[in-house]
């Protein structure tokens, strides 16, 4: 059923306006614009024509439309049947909201303030349908300098507190005749079409900006949102060979750790170190593959290995890392992810080409800019999506636990699947700091399914119905796992951004080769699906002309077996005892 959407104008529409219609369009939620004046042309509209109306505007405009229901009982009495629900934003003048909250309370507002200073922020945790992942999260220390807040202890039976501070509301829902009214004290709203200036997306720079409307638009908009079938997670470990412990690693501790507190891990694995795996715990990793699997972390690990503008190189390095995690799987039964994770999280646009053409699936990364000297930019809206598909292949994104759980909820609220990394060090504790933070993953309102990297990949899309029988799926990485979770048999309409069409060899289904074409920077196909039934699409490209360089120097051969085994010492003794002697310290110190 259509769920229409109005952003209600001014005499012109302003910034904050046109932004918040770029964030409804990244869900893809098509949204109409009415100025005020032309209040008739909308409420002709009946419900029974396109169902209620959510409405979108600046508290000023809001305001003006209220006022009129003292001298309009027709007005009134639209508001009650057609309009679903309204989000408003702040226009920035204090007597325009202190009279705004006074209408849709009934009471005298008792005081508003300007925010001084950082502020902890909490998130309700008594309206999960609403807040859903973010629900409540808090948030430390963030700057609120340009908001205000209505004081909290002046709050009334028709208003709930969604996002607070310590000094008050800044995201509240009023119900006004029967209509959710969600008021947000925030005068900017996030421009998703800005280029990013960091290596990714922190929300909690951005909190106020973006956080009640995309929670708002995900509320209000359900059945036309892009919405991710479900919400995947994998914690990956970069570096260790597979012995007994590498650094703070401890394989069989950990997996006992990951049994007890549900969760999987990924080793990003350097391809080098194929012929030196231990076969303890290589049964570890073939005993329990929910728990534990492997991927690809660049070919030798030298110092920018994949930040070169040489495709050719960067082709024969991809294809040599691949030909030796196959020799590994030969002679260890391990299988592993073809997911790229990338050396210290330096790659190039030539880096994106080439691992395109190689049976990688996607890359996995912190670091969202290239290493070139005039990188591309990118978007907001960019790093929000899936994955970055603005490079020649999809490169998805992964954080630190210190970038802070609201982060990583933030992410799987826009469908992003929680890809968290660390290193050996982070276990120092014996893993006292990792599973504090994952038992906070799980804790979200919508905790996470735990899956190897790869699963996470093929699993990673968006979709929504278009109609009660058709299903429309946008696609990632070149493969894609799609279940029909329904039960009744349905066509999927898939589609995938791809730049190079001409480049693609065959995409393939379970059953063989299925028809596909292009247009508008899309591929496009379909598949039927019955009942629970499950398909893997897979999109294999042509591989790159050219001979390459066929081989690697001795002295370079030399030079890398040596920085492979100074990194061990370094892993498994420097930093070890560094760590335990400031420990040890402190502990004195205390």
């Amino acid at each position: 059923m259509p769920e229409p959407g109005l952003v209600l104008t001014g005499d012109d529409v302003s910034m904050p306006d046109r932004c918040l219609m770029k964030v409804a369009q990244f869900f893809g939620v098509p949204l109409e614009t009415v100025a005020m004046r032309d209040v008739e042309m909308w409420e002709s509209v009946s419900p029974s024509d396109f169902g209620t109306t959510r409405l979108l505007c600046r508290a000023d405009v809001l305001l003006g439309l209220l006022r009129d229901f003292e001298q309009s009982q027709e007005r009134r009495d639209w508001w009650k049947t057609s309009a679903h629900s309204a989000f408003v934003y702040w226009d920035g003048e204090v007597n325009t909201l202190e009279k705004l909250v006074s209408i849709l309370t009934g009471h005298k507002l008792t005081q508003i303030s300007r925010e001084q200073g950082p502020q902890n922020l909490f998130v309700t945790d008594e309206l999960d349908d609403f807040c859903k992942t973010m629900a409540g999260l808090r948030v430390g220390s963030l700057s609120t300098h340009d908001n205000i807040v209505l004081d909290s202890s002046g709050a009334h039976e028709k208003r709930i507190d969604i996002i607070s501070t310590d000094d008050g509301a800044v995201f509240m829902r009023f119900q006004y005749e029967g209509v959710p009214v969600f008021l947000s004290t925030s005068r900017e709203i996030i421009d998703t079409d800005a280029e990013l200036v960091s290596q990714n997306f922190d929300v909690r720079e951005h909190f106020l900006c973006a956080v009640p409307l995309v929670l708002y638009i995900k509320w209000a908009f359900p059945e036309t949102c892009w919405n991710a079938p479900e919400a995947s997670a994998c914690l990956v470990i970069d570096d260790p060979l597979l012995k007994p412990t590498h650094g703070f690693v401890d394989f069989q501790e950990l997996l006992s750790l990951m049994k007890r507190h549900t969760f999987s891990t990924n080793i990003a694995f350097i391809p080098w170190n194929w012929r030196r795996s231990a076969p303890e715990v290589v049964r570890l990793f073939k005993e329990n593959p929910g728990n534990y699997s492997v991927s690809v972390h660049g070919c030798d690990h030298t110092r920018a290995e994949f930040g070169s503008s040489s495709q050719q190189r960067l082709y024969w390095k991809s294809q040599q890392a691949l030909e030796r995690m196959s020799r590994h799987e030969s002679i260890t039964g391990i299988r592993h992810d073809p997911v790229m994770v990338f050396p210290q999280g330096i790659f190039s646009e030539a880096a994106m080409s080439a691992l395109k053409r190689t049976d990688l699936i996607a890359a996995v990364n912190n670091d969202i800019i290239s290493a070139d000297p005039y990188p591309r930019a990118i978007t907001v809206s960019d790093v929000w999506d899936i994955a970055v598909m603005g490079y020649p292949f999809p490169l998805f994104t992964r954080r630190y636990p210190w970038e802070g759980v609201e982060n990583f909820a933030f992410d799987a609220l826009l469908g992003k699947p929680t890809i968290a990394v660390i290193h050996h060090d982070y276990c120092s504790d014996h893993c006292v700091r990792l599973v504090n933070f994952i038992q906070r993953l799980n804790a979200l309102k919508i905790a996470p399914t735990w899956r190897s990297l790869g699963e996470v990949v093929r699993r990673s899309c968006r979709q929504r119905e278009v109609s009660p029988e058709v299903v429309e799926v946008e696609m990632y990485g070149t493969e894609l796992r799609i279940e029909n979770r329904s039960e009744q048999p349905k066509p999927f309409l898939i589609r995938r951004r791809e730049c190079e069409p001409s480049a693609i060899r065959e995409i393939r289904d379970g059953s063989g080769p299925i028809a596909w074409n292009s247009l508008n920077g899309h591929i496009n196909l379909k598949i039927d699906l019955n009942p629970a039934e499950t398909k893997m699409v897979s999109i294999r490209f042509h591989e790159l002309a050219g001979n390459g360089c066929n081989g690697d120097t001795l002295p370079y051969r030399l030079k890398t077996m040596l920085r492979r085994y100074l990194c061990e010492v370094r892993d498994n003794y420097v930093t070890t005892a560094r760590l335990r002697l400031s420990g040890s310290r402190r502990r004195v110190e205390s």
